[in-house]
């Protein structure tokens, strides 16, 4: 009888799980969810970002508001980093209809919900991809520089390190005189903390009496009600196999400094906020325009 092969043993575990894993891959691409059921979950998304961000709507026009502006076209090509279920785009490509927006997540319960409710929509293509991970944008198969990058209540759960690494990689990839365009909440340093802590009590006061009974829904509530439902089991199955984090407060890019240092390290000529509320705001840089006689 020969001894115990612990090579073999360990190459069947992993064959094993390598099997499970397909399996379960399999399953994620195939998962077919109705436009009516992904809409419906996506409105209840709206509704619950909208009840911490009562100006969402104002901040959402400012930003196609820049894109219009400085795109020079009628036809611009979009990168909307962090999409989600694509709630920002389908918004910017109702506004620019000629547009391309390529939505850009590494969530597959938000992705799938975005694909399943916007399918057919000219213009737009979600992109399965981990900003974190460094090259991510020569997954997109661009055909052209992208005339802007924008974001929405996204980019702050990613660590300084990585945002800084997103950054450089826009300032590579955006055309000249393209804009990143983030829409968040950003922090001043509290090194005029009276000023602070008044802006923020302002704030504070205002939500309580604009909700004195709390949300109707929040962020957790729809994070719980979205992985009890069966139709969501298979995206939601891979969103706990990839170890997605929907928690993600209190990052470090949730200051300002810390983006606007990153946004310059990358190259970028002008930093500034282009519409504000408080700490909720709409930052914006723009990639130097190419030199006389140097294209790109």
């Amino acid at each position: 009888m020969w001894p115990p092969d612990s090579n073999r043993g360990s190459a069947e575990v992993l064959h094993r799980q390598s099997a499970k894993t397909g399996r379960r891959l399999r399953q994620y691409a195939q998962t077919m969810i109705s436009s009516d059921i992904a809409r419906a979950w996506i409105d209840r998304w709206d509704a619950q970002q909208q009840g911490y961000l009562p100006d969402r709507e104002d901040r959402f026009a400012a930003l196609i508001d820049a894109v219009e502006e400085v795109a020079g076209r009628p036809d611009p090509l979009v990168l909307d980093l962090g999409s989600g279920p694509g709630s920002l785009a389908v918004r910017l490509l109702r506004r620019m209809p000629a547009a391309t927006v390529i939505a850009v997540d590494a969530d597959p319960l938000t992705l799938g919900l975005g694909r399943a409710a916007w399918q057919g929509m000219p213009g737009l293509r979600f992109v399965d991809a981990d900003l974190r991970t460094a090259g991510w944008s020569a997954g997109l198969d661009l055909d052209r520089q992208p005339d802007a990058a924008v974001s929405t209540t996204a980019l702050h759960w990613l660590p300084a390190p990585a945002l800084a690494a997103l950054y450089a990689e826009l300032a590579a990839v955006l055309r000249p005189g393209g804009l990143v365009l983030n829409g968040d909440h950003m922090r001043d340093d509290d090194t005029e903390p009276t000023l602070v802590r008044l802006g923020r009590a302002l704030i504070e006061r205002e939500e309580q009496r604009r909700l004195p009974d709390g949300l109707a829904e929040t962020w957790t509530d729809w994070w719980a009600s979205a992985a009890a439902d069966p139709a969501l089991a298979a995206l939601v199955a891979e969103r706990e196999a990839r170890r997605v984090d929907s928690e993600h407060h209190g990052s470090p890019a949730g200051l300002l400094r810390v983006h606007v240092a990153a946004l310059r390290s990358a190259g970028f000529a002008e930093v500034g906020t282009l519409w504000q509320r408080g700490e909720n705001r709409l930052l914006c840089a723009v990639r130097p325009a190419a030199a006389a006689g140097h294209t790109t």
